[in-house]
């Protein structure tokens, strides 16, 4: 490894040094997939303009450019900066912009091209903050060069980073859409009223060291090392909805002694107004998942879930529905989470069917409620989601192709819109009224955990479709919102706008 490659902590000490020797430091930041002649041209600018040329790069976890980006993995990008002559250091950055190394480097001149000069296309408000970073430390912005490159655009346009398939349904979106017209829609989400229901659950991830078999039973012991706790369930739809919509409430269920309420208050954002029964006797459901620490991929040992999934009694019951009857004609947008613990009965399905403007729906096949069928509760659906497995277990059925279950499933429950989750494979949905099939490879970088996924999915889909987007474009969406939720442990991360922005941006260059 080059010499030139330093760590962030490192290169301060080493700017220290040559700034009391009156050098004066220029930095430049980005991603530099594709290291092109636009940039080898702005390096070059920007060594001109002082003495010591530093290079800090974005992590592959931050980088937020649209589907199978990075094409090059941050090593592979070092190396190549680094083997510059004009450079004379590069890191890789801590944080997803360039305002840490501003803070910790303090540039004379922070060097950005000519094509960051308009702000008003800055989706994220990044610049506008590195900006200001540079100002605060002494510092002074230059824009350099005044022709362009744009590696998103020429891998787009010249590698094979997307699959035919891609490659496919973008073309068929870039016909029908300008990147500024989806900007516009995706902005124009926070109109819509949206009424969460379902089960909050909280998820417990305990991590731990396999140290062996008991010596004295046959068991197997593990030490503890850490515990992270998270908002799950419809809980965790209404943080996915949180960034995209400014009126969400979430009808939802808890202990009868209220285990958990501040937990759950302090986590859900700002503009979630949360209603809830507390169901008596009965916990607050807690699904706690043991993880192996000892390899990078944290599989899962064993699951234990504290949960009474007996339906509402007569009284809980009969408070539950006159609330739904009270509000779901207030929302536009009703999304049902039902994990079968309890909380929704048939009868209360069958209202919230009845009543619903528009409805989405996630009914999750899982190991306490296998066997129950709760989707059968529901009828006259806008837009389902259902993983392959679930969807023969529903129709009983382990042999047929999807799309024929898929088309029997629809005429059987009335859905308008049916999408099928099928892992690695990526996603498919069936229109109900024109009988055609959209198809979406997964978009997931790396695969951290699979939990959580489908709710992710159906939050930005439902508001997808909900607001009349093309089902291509739908998909797609919704694809690019469940590749962030599996890159990070259960629902540690809600779906965040920007990126999704972010990379529709860059796919549409």
């Amino acid at each position: 490894m080059s010499k030139k490659i330093v760590s962030i902590e490192n290169l301060k000490k080493i700017v220290s040094k040559l700034k009391a020797k009156r050098k004066k430091i220029v930095l430049c930041h980005g991603v530099f997939d594709l290291l092109h002649i636009g940039h080898i041209k702005h390096f070059k600018e920007a060594k001109n303009l002082g003495d010591i040329l530093v290079v800090t790069l974005t992590p592959d976890r931050f980088v937020n450019k649209g589907p199978n980006k990075p094409a090059f993995d941050e090593k592979l990008r070092l190396e190549a900066i680094a083997a510059l002559d004009i450079v004379d250091f590069v890191a890789l950055n801590i944080s997803p912009t360039a305002v840490v190394p501003i803070q910790k480097l303090i540039p004379d001149i922070y060097c950005k091209g000519s094509d960051y000069k308009n702000h008003r296309n800055d989706i994220s408000n990044q610049i506008r903050n590195e900006i200001k970073a540079v100002r605060k430390v002494g510092g002074k912005v230059v824009y350099t060069g005044v022709i362009t490159f744009s590696s998103s655009k020429l891998l787009n346009q010249y590698s094979d980073i997307y699959t035919d398939q891609q490659k496919s349904l973008i073309n068929r979106i870039k016909k029908k859409y300008q990147f500024s017209q989806i900007e516009d829609s995706i902005k124009a989400f926070k109109k819509a009223k949206v009424l969460i229901i379902g089960e909050t659950i909280i998820d417990q991830y305990i991590f731990c060291e396999a140290l062996g078999k008991s010596g004295k039973e046959p068991m197997l012991v593990l030490r503890d090392i850490k515990k992270e706790e998270y908002l799950g369930g419809a809980a965790a739809i209404s943080r996915h909805i949180s960034e995209f919509c400014n009126n969400i409430s979430l009808l939802s269920m808890v202990g009868e002694k209220g285990e958990f309420l501040k937990n759950i208050l302090k986590n859900l954002p700002k503009n979630v107004d949360f209603r809830y029964i507390k169901k008596k006797n009965s916990p607050t459901i807690i699904k706690k998942r043991f993880l192996d620490n000892s390899t990078n991929n944290n599989n899962k040992i064993l699951g234990v879930y504290t949960i009474n999934d007996e339906l509402l009694n007569i009284k809980d019951e009969r408070l539950f529905t006159s609330i739904l009857k009270k509000i779901i004609p207030n929302y536009d947008l009703i999304i049902v989470s039902d994990y079968g613990h309890g909380f929704i009965s048939k009868k209360s399905a069958n209202l919230i069917c009845k009543l619903s403007k528009y409805l989405a729906l996630n009914a999750q096949v899982n190991a306490a409620n296998i066997g129950y069928h709760s989707m059968r509760n529901y009828k006259n659906i806008d837009c389902v989601i259902i993983n392959d497995k679930e969807i023969k277990h529903e129709l009983r059925d382990k042999n047929e192709k999807v799309e024929v279950l898929m088309k029997k499933l629809s005429l059987q429950q009335n859905i308008k819109n049916l999408i099928v989750t099928q892992g690695t494979s990526g996603s498919v949905m069936y229109s109900k009224k024109d009988k055609k099939f959209n198809f979406c490879d997964a978009y997931a970088k790396t695969v951290v955990d699979k939990i959580g996924a489908g709710d992710a999915m159906l939050s930005i889909i439902a508001l997808c479709l909900k607001c009349r987007f093309d089902r291509d474009l739908a998909l797609l969406t919704g694809s690019l919102a469940a590749a962030q939720s599996v890159e990070t442990i259960g629902n540690k991360e809600a779906v965040n706008k920007i990126k999704i922005l972010k990379a529709l941006e860059h796919i549409f260059k």
